[in-house]
C-alpha cells in the first residue's frame, strides 16, 4: 500500500490550518508503554478527550504511524485505509473515542515508538506511546561437553535455550542455591525472525563435590521463567567456592603444580649438600690446620 504515505501528507496539509487555532480543545491520552507477546495480538491504548466547551465534535482524520516510518492506519472522510495486520481495536471508536491500535500478529519488528495524530473541527492533537515485544524462551537443556562428566578433571556443562526476546541472562546454581554464573560464559545468536538462541558454558573444576547443577532463564523483568537440572552420575568431592575460583583462575592445578616442583628441587638440593659434607669429613678426618703468626 504505497499510496497510504502520500494520502497521509495530503490530508494533514488540508487540515492543519483548521486545528492549530483551537488545539487546546482536544487531547489524545495514550498509555505510556504497552507490552506485546510475540505471535499474539498487541494493543496500543489511546483515547481522544475533548474539553467541556466542545459539543458534537467532528473527527476528520485519525492517523497511526511508527516513528521514523510511514503510516500504518489512516481514517478520513473517504473511509479507512490501513496496512495488513493493523486496525482499530474498537469497532465503535467514533462513539467512545477509543482510537487504540490493534496489531493482529505481533513481531519483533513492531517494537518501538508510535504516534497517533487526530484532526477534528475543534483542533488537533498527537498522542505518543511505546510497544515492547517479548517472546518466551523454550525450557533450557543441559549436556556435558564430553559424553560423560569426568571426575578429577576439568570439564564443562552447556545450557541452551531458543526462541526468546529480548536477550536475557542464563544463570547457574548448585543444589545449595550458590550462584556460579561468574564461572560461566554466555553467547547469544539472533535467528532470522530476530528471536534469540542462548548458550552458556559452565566450567566444572577438578575434584568438584557438587552433584547437581541448575541452569535458570530469567526474563527481562528479572523473574524466573524456566530452568533445567543436571545431576552427575558419580559422587564428587573437593569443590572450590566461587570466591576461590576467582582467585585461582581458570585452572587451579596450574598454580599447584609449579609449587610442588619447586619444593621438590629445594629438598633435593639440601639432601645433596648434607651428603657431600659427610663424604668430605670421611675422606679427610685429620686435615692439618695452618696458623700464621705475625712477626713483631
Amino acid at each position: 500500500m504505497a499510496s497510504i504515505s502520500i494520502l497521509f501528507f495530503i490530508l494533514v496539509l488540508t487540515c492543519v490550518s483548521v486545528g492549530r487555532a483551537n488545539s487546546g480543545f482536544v487531547n489524545v491520552h495514550c498509555k505510556a508503554e504497552n507490552i506485546g507477546q510475540y505471535g499474539q495480538q498487541s494493543l496500543l491504548d489511546c483515547v481522544i478527550h475533548f474539553t467541556a466547551e466542545v459539543s458534537n465534535p467532528e473527527i476528520r482524520i485519525v492517523a497511526w504511524k511508527k516513528v521514523g516510518a510511514e503510516p500504518v492506519l489512516i481514517f478520513n472522510h473517504e473511509g479507512l485505509e490501513d496496512k495488513k495486520g493493523y486496525t482499530f481495536a474498537e469497532p465503535s471508536w467514533k462513539k467512545n473515542m477509543n482510537i487504540s491500535l490493534l496489531i493482529t500478529n505481533t513481531d519483533v519488528k513492531h517494537e518501538g515508538d508510535y504516534e497517533c495524530m487526530v484532526f477534528t473541527d475543534s483542533g488537533d492533537a498527537t498522542g505518543k506511546t511505546k510497544l515492547k515485544v517479548t517472546a518466551k524462551y523454550t525450557v533450557p537443556t543441559i549436556h556435558p561437553l564430553s559424553e560423560k562428566l569426568p571426575v578429577g578433571a576439568e570439564s564443562a556443562l552447556i545450557c541452551n535455550c531458543d526462541g526468546g526476546y529480548p536477550q536475557v541472562r542464563l544463570r547457574w546454581f548448585d543444589e545449595y542455591n550458590t550462584d556460579w554464573t561468574k564461572s560461566s560464559k554466555m553467547e547469544a545468536y539472533k535467528s532470522k525472525n530476530d528471536l534469540f538462541h542462548l548458550s552458556s558454558r559452565l566450567i566444572v573444576y577438578p575434584g568438584s563435590k557438587l552433584n547437581k547443577y541448575i541452569c535458570v532463564v530469567f526474563n527481562s523483568s528479572g523473574g524466573k521463567e524456566s530452568e533445567a537440572t543436571f545431576e552427575t552420575s558419580e559422587p564428587r568431592s573437593g569443590d572450590p567456592s566461587p570466591e576461590k575460583v576467582g582467585q585461582m583462575g581458570k585452572n587451579p592445578s596450574k598454580i599447584v603444580a609449579p609449587v610442588v616442583v619447586i619444593g621438590s628441587l629445594i629438598v633435593g638440593l639440601l639432601l645433596l649438600l648434607v651428603i657431600m659434607k659427610r663424604r668430605a669429613k670421611s675422606e679427610y678426618p685429620h686435615r692439618p690446620v695452618f696458623v700464621f703468626e705475625q712477626n713483631h
